[in-house]
């Protein structure tokens, strides 16, 4: 997943028509996104690291309804006595297994002290163990992501700001149109002036990849491990294939939307982040001058 000029997921595109002042400035942002933008940063790092102290708990992801420790897990984080006798952690997806003492699964405190547990100290909500504590943050939090979401699309939906703004083009969709798009992309070259008003075909299906898939895949298998929600709607085990399967899908989303974060901020500091964060901040984007 990969963006060119960096524009986060609730961004309202300037209007092509739009003048720009001497300063070729455009008004990118309105304050709706900037205040959505903001929010779900601070909200996603909170769902984050409660997550992972809540999967602390059972460090196992299995497919299908049920799942055990004496059950066959597709992944696992754990920590064990080597040949040497001494403790080491490892992480094992499917048939590969990879040591990873000191990161996961055996690590060490501030204080010396180590530890075995899948996660470390500093990534998760609370830093101690507190699976309780850990579920209040997760849920609380969910609540406004998942509220947050439904808003943006019904909005974007009204204003058809995905339609005209995230859609791709007949055009763009040629293969040799978005081959020059990944190209530019490897070559980390940005949209310049007017070009740089608009979404490119890479950015827009990343972003529709993000709010009409993992976002919402997110929110679903959430609700589907929940027991009071399948009792209310039994059908999202049904969907998912279980409530194991639906922890591994939501494994997995995270992940992929925490890639996602990290491309957009590695592409924030190349594309000119005083530039970008200014413009998620006030609103007003300098356009970049034009390649002679």
């Amino acid at each position: 997943m990969t963006v060119t000029h960096t524009k986060a997921p609730g961004d309202t595109v300037a209007n092509s028509a739009a003048p720009i002042d001497a300063e070729k400035r455009v008004k990118r942002h309105r304050i709706s996104t900037r205040l959505w933008h903001w929010t779900n940063a601070v909200v996603f790092v909170v769902m984050l690291m409660s997550g992972l102290m809540i999967f602390n708990a059972h460090p196992r992801l299995y497919w299908g309804s049920f799942g055990a420790n004496p059950d066959y897990a597709w992944l696992q984080i754990g920590a064990r006595r080597n040949a040497g006798g001494d403790q080491e952690g490892y992480l094992r997806v499917g048939s590969i297994e990879i040591e990873t003492t000191g990161i996961l699964g055996r690590w060490t405190d501030d204080e010396n002290v180590a530890h075995n547990r899948a996660i470390p100290s500093w990534a998760t909500i609370p830093s101690s163990y507190n699976l309780a504590e850990s579920r209040r943050w997760h849920l609380t939090v969910a609540w406004i992501f998942a509220l947050g979401i439904f808003a943006y699309l019904v909005l974007s939906a009204l204003n058809r700001h995905l339609s005209q703004d995230l859609a791709p083009e007949r055009g763009e969709l040629s293969p040799g149109h978005v081959w020059q798009d990944v190209k530019d992309h490897a070559r980390l070259r940005f949209p310049q002036g007017e070009a740089a008003r608009h979404y490119g075909i890479l950015q827009k299906a990343t972003y529709l990849a993000v709010l009409i898939g993992l976002i919402p895949a997110m929110v679903l298998t959430g609700l589907t491990m929940s027991p009071q929600i399948d009792a209310t709607w039994p059908w999202l085990l049904d969907l998912f294939g279980g409530r194991q399967s639906a922890r591994s899908i939501h494994f997995i989303a995270a992940i992929l939307l925490v890639l996602f974060v990290i491309v957009h901020l590695v592409m924030v500091v190349l594309a000119g982040p005083i530039n970008e964060i200014r413009s998620m901040i006030t609103g007003w984007y300098r356009l970049p001058r034009e390649r002679r």
